[in-house]
């Protein structure tokens, strides 16, 4: 529908208050409706209480203009709900009727639909409402005699959405007075084009289109002339009248008479409607409803040939109009569905598929639009529309197909759209593309050049030979690609077909037809070249890669169970007997022939076994490398040999094994033979290859041996073997490089624009290397020759006059050769250094792909064997080639080899739940290797490589901890270290373990100090953290280090990165398990100690490093606190609370001096952290009340901004105290004296409580303040936690008065009234003199006060209770 178009959403919300505040205040001024009886003075009153009955009600006009269409939906939504539940002729609907009235002409373009559309749901949900009342309150509102000239657009759009939202309804249509009302309205409107330029007359289309035959009778009179003129004045007249001639053809005629559209002075006028109807929608890129319908006119016409012919091609295209030529697109694509299979012909053959395919051609950057999308979405629509129809489908397959630049079709070789082809037309386009293969037929295709084609023309390249290769390059490609789109239990056949098409052509050609081969009876018209028989061969070897990975049920295979490589072969043997008909085009020599024999022998003798993984990929392989044969013969003959033996040895192997090493000692075993066939298939530019070498690879790792996985890390590590890598890799490279010079020319035929683009970069980045070469090459010898060259030509001149700068005619042309002779020399000479530059990174690259590729034999190893013993000599190569790759990852290929090697190393090795779990001997290799590698780690340049370097020990740790060894050597270990070192030793699994303590401790305590004092070390605190979070007793062993560096004389970094190491790893369980309880409370107390001493310095920091440190140490200290707490120990912390008593003034000048910045603030929240942790509580930040502190005058800017929008008086907040009230409270504060709160009521009762609360300030004791002698203490007893305090506790033996915290005027009233009962067992002592006594003891197991009520003791009995 049209009126879609004016809905569109141009504004954004901010006016939405503004707009809709100036709808109430009109809303509140109007008059009454018609038909409503005046009230006199009680109206106001009533309109205003309904305004404050109902704000909720209100709101939902609010929602509706909204831009978001769900709020603007659940609104609409509820306000009919709020209607339906009120009793008939409400004043709720009289005034939702009003205000959404008014709302249809609100300055807001996109508020104007939603009212529209909240005002037709409303009209459909309320059929009694008259509809031609609502149109009249609808032109009373918006009357466009009496409206100002102002006003005049919001009028017109009142109007125009008003009869959209009666036609919306649906109710219009059977109500012909309202209809008659808004058809003169519509007409009225159509008069204003400035405003609402074709609206008006698309609305009454879209109505007319509506309404029943007979009312359309009597209404086209009155909205269409009888005159042809006006008819074909604009599109909105013309669609109008063939809107009447479809539905009502006898009125039409009887008013305008006979008319033919399509006569020769009509097309003229109808190409100049259509461009004006392509202009219309050529922002929303849509097909005009009228062209459409006038193709449906030409079709019921039988006119269609001449419309199409003179109106679109010769018409609309005649002059380059994008717009008219997406019309026209669209108008093809649009009418494919009508279309007859001759039709469609004639419209796949004329000038406007041309046309559609040098834009598809030429639309070729970013910003440009493309058609191509759409016209598939067109196409893909029509296949699936006419599956019955296999005709009409192969039609047009074939016309897009026909369409070609120079030769090549301008469709891709893969069109999805493809997928909806029937399996009758997708046969019949599988022989079109054979027929097309073979005999090429130029004059049937669609053919074109682009402009710039023409430009550069050359007849000696654009011939039709070249024309003739790019469209069998492509035709061959999309038999090859159809095959994506195909079922193998469907289409068996096809796909047979066209495997045996494609192998035929690529290594066989006929010699005498046969009726036994099929493929001997097609005749070419152009005979094949090398080139095409290349690009037919590497099509045939896409499409075994294809079926060999496609189908999932059955990978590779036909109904028989059969591979496709199998029925291939069988193919191939079948040609190879027929030499009378069919001749090889690479004949086979007796050898490669005996080879043949013996691969299909072979291949019977796996038939049987074929239940057998390791025979089924065995069979994959033979079976791949002997179609490779009749590509390369030479090469394939001698791997074949190879693979057959290696099949007879290792499916014999077990019978044979000990006979086979004792009769031939020399004879290489037969794995390390298949991992070199397999190097070598990789080494070929073949992923199908890729993956058989992979899935080979990965039924024969189980049999690995320690030469054959040095084979491969050979190829890893080429400087650790230079003789033989170069023997391999190089060979390889040299296979590789002609399989990529015939991949890079036969992509260049079909690339184009964007080759030549390239090859420009590429020629630019030559010179830019020219330069450099020019300025880098010059040497001593070039310059001695220069000179020589220079001086004979000076003596050659110079000999009869003594002026230098003169010459002679004979002298300046020797010296000119001689020079231009030197240079040239030279030009060759960079020239050949240039030559060898590039050779060398082609090398380089092809080596670097080459070990990406090596790389999916170790991903397959430690995937499928990562219990195998070899996998562990594969930590130190891959380290290397991560340490090699991070130093020279400039290139792409560099880069991938990176990541692919990390990938493996880090997910599919470290960090793999299973390993290996039978080291053996290898016990003693395996600690020297550890330490190699902890040393390693320490001493990289990066931190990134020495992360996997020390994740490489780990794993090796791992290793060992996972092994166990035998009874006798475990028994003579536990013998040895139990009267040494028993308290030290692991209790548990670790103790039958590989893994000796004593022998890993000193490695990683080197490593430890390492890192602990080098300036800069490569190590990391997180590795040292997973250290020790995976080996717990390994971290006790090496905790000694780190304690005694966090108070040492090292950088302050050092230290910050010890209590960092602590403050992680003391929480952990599986540390405290191995500590005895004596152990921790030594640990926890040489930490304290080694904190406080770090502590003596607090505040004094300068530096970031020293900053740090601070930070590092308070945190530290609340985690020994958290842990004291948690196991309810028994320290002595006076020495700390004295500490941090003492630095408090420098804490809190500092916090001041650094105006409260991030560090110092989050140092001063860690120090009261512990101290609470002391019992002492943070002091409350003295802040003014706000009552006391005078408002400021608002300034004259702020008050402009609240002056700029106003609220309705019903969403105003009323204010619940009034001024006076106020000043009077905020006078109570200064009148009630000192920094005491108002007391009233409870609060007066309390307040004598205050008193000693308030007398501890900055963490002071609080009996300083309250009376000058403090009770009598001992100092030297020290604090303890409630262990002593159940078994003896007495009060005369408390120890010393310890701060207690300020107590908070907001402080609950029950905890207050506690404090100030007497407590229990005290006598002869005010409730004064027993608060201090309460945080005597610093207990961190419970922060509640030691002497207890006798009722809170009960509740804290039972609590514990509990707990047991």
């Amino acid at each position: 529908m049209r009126r879609d178009l004016t809905w569109k959403r141009q504004s954004s919300e901010p006016t939405c208050s503004t707009s809709m505040a100036e709808t109430e205040s009109m809303d509140v001024a109007e008059p009454p409706a018609p038909g409503e009886a005046p009230k006199g003075g009680a109206r106001p009153t009533d309109r205003h209480g309904l305004l404050k009955h109902s704000r909720e009600f209100l709101d939902f006009f609010w929602d509706i203009a909204k831009p978001q269409q769900e709020t603007r939906l659940e609104a609409t939504e509820k306000l009919l709900e709020c209607l339906r539940a009120r009793p008939e002729g409400s004043s709720e609907l009289k005034y939702a009727l009003k205000r959404l009235i008014t709302g249809l002409g609100v300055g807001r373009e996109t508020a104007r639909p939603c009212y529209s559309l909240a005002l037709a749901q409303l009209l459909q949900s309320f059929e009694d409402i008259p509809l031609c009342s609502i149109l009249q309150q609808i032109q009373e509102k918006y009357d466009l005699q009496k409206v100002k000239k102002g006003m005049v657009r919001p009028a017109l759009f009142g109007n125009l959405f008003g009869v959209l939202a009666l036609f919306q309804s649906g109710r219009l249509v059977k109500d012909s007075e309202a209809l008659m009302q808004s058809v003169k309205l519509l007409q009225v409107l159509g008069q204003h084009y400035s405003h609402l330029q074709e609206q008006p007359q698309k609305a009454l289309v879209d109505i007319l289109s509506q309404v029943p035959e007979a009312m359309l009778q009597e209404v086209l009179p009155k909205v269409l002339k009888p005159d042809l003129n006006s008819v074909l004045g604009s599109p909105e007249h013309l669609e109008l009248f063939l809107l009447a001639q479809q539905k009502v053809p006898a009125k039409l005629e009887k008013l305008m008479g006979p008319v033919n559209l399509f006569s020769d002075e009509s097309v003229p006028r109808l190409v100049t409607v259509l461009k004006m109807a392509a202009t219309s929608v050529k922002k929303e890129r849509k097909l005009p409803a009228v062209a459409l319908d006038l193709l449906r006119l030409a079709l019921q016409e039988d006119s269609f040939p001449r419309f199409w012919k003179e109106v679109v091609e010769q018409g609309l295209l005649k002059k380059q109009f994008w717009p008219a030529s997406y019309l026209c697109f669209r108008l093809l694509g649009a009418a494919l569905p009508l279309l007859s299979k001759e039709q469609l012909q004639l419209v796949m053959q004329g000038d406007l598929i041309r046309h559609y395919g040098e834009h598809v051609v030429t639309a070729k950057l970013p910003s440009q639009f493309k058609f191509a999308p759409e016209m598939n979405e067109y196409v893909g629509a029509f296949l699936k529309g006419c599956q019955d129809d296999p005709e009409r489908q192969l039609a047009l397959v074939v016309g897009f197909t026909s369409v070609t630049n120079q030769g090549l079709p301008v469709v891709p070789t893969f069109w999805r759209v493809m997928q909806f082809l029937s399996p009758p037309a997708l046969k019949g386009y599988v022989a079109w593309l054979r027929d097309m293969f073979l005999q090429p037929n130029l004059d049937s295709l669609v053919d074109f050049s682009t402009n710039n084609q023409k430009k550069a023309q050359d007849t000696s390249f654009h011939g039709p030979e070249r024309a003739v290769f790019r469209l069998r390059k492509w035709v061959i490609l999309r038999l090859v690609s159809l095959v994506d789109n195909l079922h193998a239990e469907k289409e068996e056949a096809l796909i047979e077909e066209v495997a045996r098409f494609c192998f035929f052509h690529s290594f066989f050609e006929t010699k005498k037809p046969t009726s036994q081969i099929p493929e001997t009876e097609q005749h070419f018209s152009h005979p094949l070249d090398s080139r095409t028989r290349e690009v037919v061969g590497s099509a045939f070897f896409s499409l075994l890669q294809t079926l060999s990975t496609q189908f999932r049920q059955a990978p590779g295979q036909t109904q028989d169970g059969q591979p496709w490589t199998y029925h291939l072969v069988q193919f191939a043997d079948l040609l190879l007997s027929h030499s009378r008909n069919v001749v090889p085009l690479v004949a086979f020599t007796t050898q490669q022939r005996q080879a043949w024999d013996r691969t299909l022998k072979t291949l019977k003798e796996l038939e049987a076994q074929s239940s057998e993984a390791k025979a089924a990929a065995f069979q994959h392989l033979l079976l791949l490398v002997g179609i490779h044969l009749f590509k390369s013969p030479t090469e394939s003959c001698d791997l074949l040999g190879d693979i057959q033996t290696c099949i007879t040895k290792s499916l014999g192997e077990k019978p044979r094994r000990t006979r086979s090493k004792a009769t031939n000692p020399q004879e290489p075993p037969w794995v390390e033979v298949l991992v070199e066939i397999l190097l070598a298939l990789l080494a070929q530019p073949s992923h199908l290859m890729r993956q058989v070498a992979r899935s080979v690879f990965g039924h024969i790792c189980s049999h690995l041996t320690p030469r054959a996985l040095q084979l491969i890390l050979d190829v890893l590590n080429p400087e650790e073997s230079q003789d033989e890598d170069d023997s391999v890799v190089v060979t390889d490279d040299s296979e590789q490089q002609p399989l990529g010079d015939a991949e890079d020319k036969s992509s260049d035929d079909g690339e184009g624009k964007g080759a030549k683009d390239s090859e420009s970069e590429e020629e630019s980045n030559d010179e830019e290397s020219d330069e450099e070469d020019r300025d880098g090459d010059v040497d001593q010898g070039f310059r001695e020759q220069l000179m020589a060259v220079l001086q004979a030509g000076k003596a050659l001149g110079g000999a009869d006059s003594g002026d230098d700068d003169e010459l002679g005619d004979e002298a300046m042309m020797a010296l000119d050769k001689s020079l231009a002779s030197l240079f040239a020399e030279q030009k060759l000479r960079i020239q050949a250094r240039r030559d060898e530059k590039n050779k060398l990174q082609k090398e380089k690259a092809l080596r670097r792909d080459f070990q990406i590729r090596v790389l999916d034999l170790i991903e397959v190893l430690v995937t499928k064997q990562p219990e195998n013993p070899l996998v562990l000599e594969l930590l130190e190569p891959l380290l290397h080639v991560i340490r090699r790759s991070m130093r020279t990852s400039s290139t792409k290929q560099e880069q991938d080899l990176l990541h692919k090697t990390a990938r493996i190393f880090t997910h599919h090795l470290c960090r793999s739940r299973h390993y290996c779990r039978n080291v053996g001997d290898r016990v003693e290799t395996l600690y020297a290797r550890l330490e190699r590698l902890a040393q390693q780690a320490g001493r990289q340049a990066d931190s990134s490589v020495s992360l996997y370097y020390f994740n490489a020990s780990l794993y090796l740790l791992r290793v060992l901890k996972g092994n166990t060894v035998g009874k006798s050597t475990c028994k003579a270990r536990k013998k040895e270290k139990a009267g040494t070192d028993a308290g030290t030793q692991p209790q548990g699994p670790e103790d039958a373990s590989c893994l000796d303590l004593s022998l890993v401790t000193p490695i990683y305590s080197s490593a430890l100090s390492s890192f602990l004092t080098r300036r800069s070390s490569p190590l990391t605190a997180p590795m040292f953290l997973s250290l020790f979070s995976r080996h717990p007793m390994l971290c006790k062993s090496l905790l000694p280090i780190v304690v005694e560096h966090v108070a040492s004389h090292t950088r302050p970094r050092h230290q910050a990165q010890a209590c960092l190491l602590l403050q992680k790893t003391l929480p952990t369980r599986e540390l405290r398990l191995c500590f005895k309880d004596p152990e921790w409370k030594q640990l926890l107390d040489q930490i304290l100690g080694k904190v406080t001493e770090t502590l003596r310095t607090l505040g004094e920091a300068e530096t970031k490093p020293g900053h740090q440190k601070e930070l590092s140490s308070l945190e530290l200290l609340n985690t020994v606190f958290r842990s004291i707490q948690h196991e309810k120990l028994t320290m002595d912390l006076t020495a700390v609370l004295g500490v941090l008593q003492s630095q408090q003034p420098r804490l809190q000048q500092g916090l001041q001096q650094g105006a409260h910045s991030a560090g110092s603030s989050r140092l001063y929240d860690l120090y009261w952290q512990a101290m609470k942790f002391l019992g002492v509580q943070r002091p409350k930040s003295e802040k003014k009340d706000s009552k006391e502190v005078p408002k400021a005058t608002p300034s004259p800017i702020s008050m402009k901004r609240k002056k700029k929008g106003f609220l309705p008086e019903t969403k105003k907040r009323k204010k619940r105290k009034s001024e006076g009230a106020t000043q009077e409270e905020a006078a109570k504060p200064a009148a009630a004296g000192g920094a005491q709160p108002p007391s009233t009521g409870k609060r007066k009762r309390k307040s004598k409580s205050k008193a000693p609360a308030q007398a501890q300030v900055n963490g002071m004791p609080a009996s300083k303040s309250l009376t000058p002698d403090p009770p009598a203490t001992s100092p030297s007893s020290p604090a303890t936690t409630p262990k002593l305090q159940k078994k003896n506790q007495k009060l005369s033996q408390v120890s010393r008065a310890t701060p207690v915290s300020p107590e908070s005027p907001k402080e609950p009233a029950a905890k207050k009234r506690q404090k100030n009962l007497p407590q229990k067992g005290v006598s002869g002592k005010s409730p004064q003199s027993a608060l201090p006594r309460r945080k005597a003891r610093l207990s961190l197991a419970s922060r509640s006060p030691t002497l207890l009520q006798s009722g809170a003791k009960k509740k804290g009995q039972l609590r514990k209770a509990k707990k047991l």
